[in-house]
């Protein structure tokens, strides 16, 4: 007899929900998708071909360039993690996927110092000075962190006072957060060389 065939959603309608489903959330991958409708991985990359929807990748760039300003306190390849958005001296979005060169080769979990590393740059990323250093950090790991995983890293400016900053940052896997520190930042005044 076999199993019974389960209802699927009819393509059309499938399409429609993927472009809100990427609207919403440009950071899907596509195993994302195919899980969430269930079908296919090459499904859900035949729908985003004929919709014209680029990859991953690409989303990702074009989400950057409509919102970054320029970072000052860093290179741009300082940071550790792509940059998704930066508002100077209010927020800041990056992203870091878990690769093998990030993990302990036994457990497969994620080193911790690339996690901190994620949000302290960003941290400093996203003030709006020359020269930017962390002075101290509250830091708490909630869960390990796996091969493969996606962090995306929020950096909000809680405070400013003078030529310190508090900033607050928040790493998450899939909506769950993973990480969470609050940074104290310091400007420091740009030496004038001859």
């Amino acid at each position: 007899m076999g199993v019974p065939n389960i209802a699927r959603i009819p393509k059309k309608e499938r399409q429609t929900q993927l472009l809100q489903t990427l609207r919403e959330n440009p950071f899907a991958t596509d195993e994302d998708l195919a899980e969430l409708f269930d079908v296919s991985i090459q499904t859900i990359r035949l729908d985003r071909l004929e919709l014209g929807i680029p990859e991953l990748r690409e989303r990702i760039k074009n989400v950057a360039e409509k919102n970054l300003d320029s970072v000052k306190s860093l290179g741009i390849d300082e940071v550790i993690g792509e940059i998704l958005d930066l508002q100077l001296d209010t927020q800041a979005i990056s992203v870091l996927e878990i690769k093998e060169e990030h993990v302990f080769s036994r457990t497969q979990i994620a080193r911790g110092h690339y996690i901190f590393a994620q949000a302290n740059s960003l941290a400093v990323a996203v003030i709006d000075a020359e020269v930017a250093l962390t002075a101290t950090a509250r830091v708490r790991f909630v869960r390990p962190v796996r091969l493969g995983e996606k962090l995306i890293a929020k950096a909000t400016v809680r405070s400013k006072d003078g030529e310190e900053s508090k900033v607050r940052v928040e790493t998450k896997v899939q909506g769950e957060t993973v990480f969470s520190a609050t940074f104290r930042v310091v400007c420091l005044p740009t030496a004038t060389h001859p």
